[in-house]
C-alpha cells in the first residue's frame, strides 16, 4: 500500500516528549502481577510531540471514505447523510443504563413507543418490536414470526417452504435457511419483475412464505404486486416485505397496505442513523395483528401517562437481543422522523428517486446500456460501454475525488 507521508514511528525522536505522566505509585509489581509477567525493557512506543500526533492522526482522517466526505455506495443500500443533530440527541442519555428501574427512563420509553408508533404508521403494520440490531437480524425475527404463526394453526410440519425472487434481497435466501425453511427461487421475467407464472406454479400447502423486495434489487416496483400477495394469500401463504429499499417509496405506499404480513426496517438506511464500520444497526420488525402476539418481549407500552415495559405475550418467540436493542440508533431515527416529518420523509423519497432518474437518463446518454430503461426508484443497474469494466468506472470516481 502506497504512504504519502511517514508513520509514528518513521517521525520518533528519542527523548522527545507530548506528555509528561505523573510518577506511579510504589507498588511490588512482582509481587501482584507475577514476576514472570513484567518486562525486562520498556516497550518499543513512538517518542514524538503532541503537534507530531495530532498532525498524524488528522492527515488519517482526511483519508476516510465517509457520508461526511463522499458519497457512500455499499451494495444496495442506500445510505444518507447522518444529520448530527441526532448525534447530540443520542450523546444526551450516554449515562443511561439498560438495568435501571423503568421509572427513572420515562423518556427513553417514550422515546421507542413514539417511534414504534411512527414506524407502524409508516409501513401500515399494526405493532413494531424495536429489538432486532440490524436488517438480516430483523429478517430472521420476522421469518421466526411466521413460522410461529404456521406452528400454531397446526401447520409448522406441512409449510417447509420459503420462495425467494432472484432479485430479492441477497441476504433472504440465507434468512430463510437459518430459520429450518427449505428456499426456492422464483425467476424474473423479462421485464425484471417477478415472473407471475413462475410464482403462481410455486405455491401450494407446502409454502410458509414468499420473501420480497419492493422495489426490488434492480431497482424497479413490482407492478402485479397486488395480484401475487392475494394469490399467496389464497393459499395461506403469508408475505415478508424486506425493507432495505423504502426509501424508493417511503410516505408514498406501505407495505402493509400491498398486503405485506411483516416487514423489516433498516433503520441505518432509510432513517439517516450511521451505517458502515461493524454496526451498531438497527433493524426493527413490523407485523400485522394476526402476527403481532408473536413479537419478541419485551415491547414498549403506555399505560396513563406512564410507559412500560410489556412481557406478557404468551405466544413471543422470545428475546432476539440482549436488553431492548440498540438505542442510541433508535434515538437518531426518531429525532430524523420528528424533524422531518410526514411531508419530510415523503420529499426524501421523491428526491432519491429524482436523482436516481436524473443519473440513469445521464449515463445513458454516454453510451451505458440500461437493461431495463423504464421509470426506476432509488437505483437502477448499467452496464458500461464496450471495452470498459465496472472496475473501471469506480476507480475513475476515486480519481475525480468522488
Amino acid at each position: 500500500m502506497k504512504r504519502d507521508f511517514p508513520t509514528l514511528f518513521e517521525r520518533s525522536r528519542p527523548g522527545r516528549r507530548g506528555t509528561r505522566p505523573p510518577r506511579p505509585p510504589e507498588v511490588d509489581l512482582a509481587g501482584l502481577l507475577g514476576a514472570e509477567n513484567l518486562r525486562s525493557a520498556p516497550p518499543r512506543l513512538p517518542e514524538v510531540d503532541e503537534l507530531t500526533v495530532v498532525r498524524h492522526y488528522t492527515n488519517l482522517s482526511r483519508r476516510q471514505v465517509g457520508v461526511d466526505t463522499h458519497f457512500y455506495p455499499l451494495g444496495s443500500c442506500t445510505m444518507k447523510y447522518n444529520p448530527k443533530v441526532g448525534e447530540a440527541a443520542a450523546a444526551l442519555f450516554a449515562e443511561l443504563h439498560p438495568y435501571q428501574d423503568p421509572e427513572t427512563a420515562q423518556g427513553a420509553l417514550q422515546i421507542m413507543y413514539e417511534l414504534q408508533t411512527y414506524l407502524a404508521e409508516i409501513t401500515g403494520m399494526d405493532a413494531v418490536t424495536l429489538q432486532p440490531a440490524a436488517g438480516a437480524h430483523g429478517e430472521l425475527t420476522g421469518m421466526l414470526l411466521i413460522r410461529a404463526y404456521h406452528e400454531s394453526r397446526g401447520e409448522g410440519g406441512q409449510r417447509r417452504v420459503v420462495l425467494v425472487p432472484d432479485s430479492a434481497h441477497g441476504s433472504n435466501p440465507a434468512t430463510a435457511s437459518m430459520a429450518g425453511y427449505e428456499v426456492r427461487e422464483v425467476p424474473s421475467g423479462p421485464d425484471g419483475e417477478v415472473d407471475p407464472k413462475a410464482l403462481m406454479e410455486a405455491l401450494g400447502p407446502h409454502v410458509a412464505a414468499i420473501m420480497l423486495t419492493n422495489p426490488n434489487t434492480l431497482g424497479l416496483f413490482e407492478r402485479k404486486i397486488l395480484e401475487l400477495i392475494d394469490a399467496a394469500h389464497d393459499q395461506g401463504v403469508q408475505l415478508y416485505y424486506d425493507g432495505a429499499n423504502l426509501n424508493a417509496i417511503m410516505g408514498w405506499a406501505r407495505p402493509g397496505d400491498m398486503g405485506f404480513d411483516v416487514v423489516h426496517l433498516n433503520l441505518h438506511k432509510t432513517f439517516s442513523t450511521p451505517h458502515g464500520g461493524g454496526g451498531p444497526g438497527s433493524g426493527p420488525v413490523g407485523a400485522k395483528a394476526h402476527l403481532a402476539p408473536f413479537l419478541p418481549v419485551p415491547t414498549v407500552k403506555r399505560e396513563g401517562e406512564r410507559y412500560v415495559l410489556d412481557f406478557d405475550r404468551p405466544q413471543t418467540i422470545g428475546r432476539m437481543r440482549s436488553f431492548y436493542g440498540n438505542f442510541a440508533v433508535m434515538v437518531r431515527a426518531y429525532a430524523y422522523i420528528r424533524m422531518l416529518g410526514a411531508e419530510g420523509l415523503k420529499r426524501a423519497s421523491a428526491m432519491a428517486v429524482l436523482n436516481a432518474n436524473y443519473l440513469r437518463k445521464k449515463l445513458a446518454a454516454a453510451g451505458y446500456r440500461i437493461p431495463y430503461d423504464r421509470l426506476c426508484k432509488h437505483e437502477f443497474i448499467a452496464q458500461p460501454p464496450e471495452g470498459l469494466k465496472a472496475l473501471d468506472v469506480a476507480k475513475a470516481l476515486l480519481d475525480y475525488g468522488y
